[in-house]
């Protein structure tokens, strides 16, 4: 059985995140940020999961303190 997996979009990710692109690329060229996965040409998507993860070790390290 194949998991149910969602690809989101650019402004999507921006929308859920609040981060905008330029910061989103430099995120991930810093390996902080989930990388895209390439659909063809130059589209990309995001899994939705990994955004959600992401956005949850940032709230809890807000909890821990760790952000400044």
């Amino acid at each position: 059985m194949t998991p149910n997996i969602k690809l989101i979009r650019i402004k999507d990710v921006i929308d859920s995140t609040g981060l905008a692109r330029s910061t989103i690329y430099k995120y991930i060229d810093k390996g902080i940020f989930p990388k895209a996965v390439t659909l063809g040409g130059r589209a990309v998507a995001w899994v939705e999961s990994e955004i959600q993860g992401w956005i949850l070790e940032r709230i809890a390290q807000r909890e821990q303190g760790e952000l400044s």
